[in-house]
């Protein structure tokens, strides 16, 4: 059978469909991850996250190993699942790349911001201000995060907003540990990126940027030092009870 001229072009756009049960399972114990509520080392227990997010375990264990693909979640053979405990290393690493990218979109971004971008950016600062001095450390984080992405938004190159979508959840788990730490300075850095930004200073947004993501960095990286991050311990397999029929 001869394919049509509409058929062989390929053009037509995909239907979204909904997301699968073990897609969102992904997404809640991703979450629980990124905001620290399971941490580095932590073992998973399939039953126990079941239990907690009212699904069977098949979906969990879905989710898990779609989690080890992404290096979330360590599965270890005989063992289970643990949250995947960062090397120093790879944490620095990650971070000194966000800082090439999200220097690059500050840059952009007071090259190409309109007046709404502006006051979207002075929006999501003020609701990060407001947490910071609330103590209310998830939400200062999720706008942060907010902010990030803004800037990168209106920065107006889309290969860009993808590579920094691609780091920006890890950035997230990163930052948590150390936003009470950050606390008002980082929002002071982020309005003198905002007035950089409003004025077009490209050279001036991306050194403040710069600045501002080597500070997390730094700080992380002081954070781990101080506490350093240690994988738990192996737990021992239990051996099944014999039944007392088999004698």
């Amino acid at each position: 059978m001869v394919r049509s001229e509409l058929a062989n072009s390929g053009a037509a756009p995909k239907i979204p469909r909904p997301a699968t049960l073990r897609e969102s399972v992904f997404e809640a114990i991703l979450e629980l991850i990124i905001r620290g509520s399971l941490s580095p080392g932590q073992h998973l227990a399939e039953s126990e996250l079941a239990e907690m997010l009212g699904v069977s375990r098949q979906p969990v264990r879905e989710a898990l190993q779609m989690l080890s693909g992404e290096g979330w979640v360590d599965l270890r053979p005989g063992h289970g699942a643990f949250v995947h405990a960062p090397t120093v290393e790879e944490a620095d690493q990650l971070l000194a790349v966000r800082t090439l990218l999200e220097t690059e979109s500050a840059r952009l971004a007071a090259a190409n911001a309109t007046p709404d971008g502006v006051a979207r950016l002075r929006e999501v600062c003020a609701r990060g201000l407001a947490a910071v001095q609330a103590d209310d450390v998830e939400s200062a984080v999720a706008a942060n995060s907010e902010l990030h992405a803004l800037v990168t938004e209106l920065s107006g190159n889309r290969v860009l907003s993808e590579l920094a979508s691609q780091v920006s959840r890890r950035v997230r788990w990163y930052h948590t540990p150390v936003a009470r730490q950050r606390g008002h300075a980082s929002w002071e850095e982020h309005t003198r990126l905002i007035d950089a930004i409003e004025a077009g200073d490209q050279g001036r947004a991306e050194q403040i940027m710069r600045e501002h993501t080597e500070h997390t960095r730094r700080s992380y990286l002081e954070q781990r030092a101080e506490a350093p991050a240690e994988p738990a311990p192996m737990p021992q397999r239990r051996r099944r009870p014999r039944s007392l029929s088999a004698s």
